[in-house]
């Protein structure tokens, strides 16, 4: 007998004012979701690899822990949740190697918590699909052992939402209160403002629809999201000069954020770009982005479905709280980045499931060979293109931290070694391998001033990046310059005297 998430309307509202949302007694196995969770754990080992060095974004989260760096600036958008997260590796550890695999592990089993939470919501083998789905993205399995907050707001979204509709069939459903309200922390920890636009459809729904109405729901999320994001409010009035100060001066760093359409920049960046920012050029092949139009098709199927089999709240909330998270980056921002997208994704991915699953199960039986035969096939023509992507992404990322790790190498060998400032051209991660501070007098991190530079370079090891085609900074006109491959490095008078002695 099919599973069901809503009752029949009418005698819901005779049994109680709570919303038409029932869960079965049976759950079913939960084989198959962690098969899906510790393969994409695996994928990301073996298709990342562990030895990958750290991004631009992940050496300023690692160096806020690290024993190996000073902390780097930090600028407004970003909040501590990584940070933290990844603290009982880099606070005593620099492998990156073990970093890696810490993450790897932990991705995966949050993969696995968030499906859990939908048993009994939808069919197991749906919730295995949508996991594979989701984990499958080059996206996805590129993010889930890097520093970044992105992959872990998509989880904290899917189980937010899956312990919501939990909450909203059994009031009496502790573990899903207390499941919600950590899923809300989870998001505002990694990344306020996008817990913000997850939640507005729960909170629409709790505040706007009489039967919906459930104190404890709202004391959840409101709870969650005031624990996740008090650091981040509090760091706003200690550095920023207050909660207000802090948004405009975030919003100053990405560009001023308003009615942008940002469609055909997400677009770009689907060929494999972390970031891509200017967004310009041509659009990737068209099969590199079909997929992308695939998804708003297929969540709509899976609407379809689930108003026929009156179980419409289950994949309506995914949907809604999908596109709410969706809005900043598709319309309201001047690049883009494919992680932003992220839950997103995680969150359409259970309609989509439940599509597929239906088109394959539901088909004639004459005609159901020819329909699991083409259901294959693009599946597995999909999965060959998110891999053939993921490893252009892995490889060109691989190359530029390599030139960072070479650039701080030869930093060493012309003496600017720890303690050390690195400023100029890429300063903030060739510092971070360097084991520096950086500091920079522009731009997004500006935190310094060229009195300052000078003043700081009479006593302390530095050096001053520069591509070699520019000429050097006015500061650092007088300082010995080194070329190395298409940067000039221009080291400061400390190292100078350092080495006359």
């Amino acid at each position: 007998m099919a599973k069901t998430l809503n009752a029949p309307p009418v005698a819901t509202e005779r049994r109680s004012r709570t919303p038409a949302v029932r869960t079965p007694r049976r759950t079913g196995s939960q084989a198959w979701p962690a098969a899906v969770a510790a393969a994409f754990t695996l994928a990301q080992l073996v298709l990342v690899r562990p030895g990958m060095g750290l991004g631009w974004d992940e050496a300023v989260y690692v160096s806020q822990v690290s024993g190996h760096a000073p902390a780097a600036f930090f600028s407004a958008p970003r909040s501590r949740g990584i940070s933290l997260l990844v603290a009982p590796i880099a606070s005593w550890s620099s492998s990156t190697e073990l970093l890696r695999i810490y993450l790897a592990v932990l991705s995966g089993l949050g993969l696995f918590l968030a499906l859990r939470v939908w048993r009994g919501l939808f069919p197991v083998r749906v919730l295995a699909l949508a996991g594979a789905l989701f984990a499958t993205l080059w996206v996805t399995v590129f993010y889930g052992p890097e520093v970044m907050p992105n992959y872990w707001v998509a989880i904290g979204a899917l189980a937010g939402v899956g312990c919501f509709l939990r909450v909203q069939a059994d009031g009496r459903d502790r573990a899903a209160l207390w499941g919600l309200g950590a899923s809300a922390a989870l998001m505002a920890w990694m990344r306020p403002a996008d817990a913000v636009w997850v939640v507005v459809p729960m909170a629409a729904l709790l505040i706007c629809v009489r039967r919906w109405r459930r104190p404890l729901s709202f004391a959840a999320l409101a709870a969650g999201l005031g624990a996740g994001a008090l650091g981040w409010i509090v760091e706003a009035y200690a550095s920023f000069g207050g909660l207000g100060a802090r948004l405009a001066e975030a919003s100053r760093i990405q560009g001023g954020l308003g009615w942008n359409i940002a469609v055909l920049d997400q677009l770009r960046s689907l060929r494999g770009q972390t970031l891509c920012r200017p967004c310009t050029g041509e659009l990737p092949a068209p099969e590199l982005i079909a997929w992308w139009f695939a998804l708003p098709l297929l969540a709509a199927l899976g609407l379809a479905v689930a108003v026929r089999g009156r179980r419409t709240a289950g994949t309506l909330l995914p949907l809604a709280c999908a596109a709410t998270a969706s809005i900043p980056y598709l319309f309201m921002i001047g690049y883009a980045a494919p992680r932003f997208l992220l839950p997103f994704y995680a969150l359409l991915a259970i309609p989509v499931a439940d599509a597929l699953v239906h088109l394959v199960t539901t088909s004639r039986p004459a005609w159901r060979p020819v329909v699991v035969t083409t259901v294959a096939l693009v599946l597995a023509g999909h999965l060959a293109v998110q891999y053939a992507v993921l490893e252009d992404a892995v490889r060109r990322s691989t190359a530029g931290r390599q030139q960072w790790a070479r650039t701080a190498s030869e930093l060493h060998r012309l003496g600017v070694r720890p303690p050390c400032v690195v400023t100029g051209q890429e300063a903030l991660p060739i510092a971070f391998y360097a084991g520096c501070s950086s500091a920079q007098t522009y731009g997004h991190n500006a935190s310094t001033t060229h009195a300052d530079l000078l003043r700081t370079a009479r006593h302390t090891p530095m050096a001053a990046v520069a591509a070699a085609k520019d000429e050097p900074p006015g500061y650092a006109r007088d300082w010995p310059s080194h070329r190395f491959g298409d940067l000039r490095i221009h080291v400061g008078p400390a190292v100078r005297a350092g080495t006359r002695e």
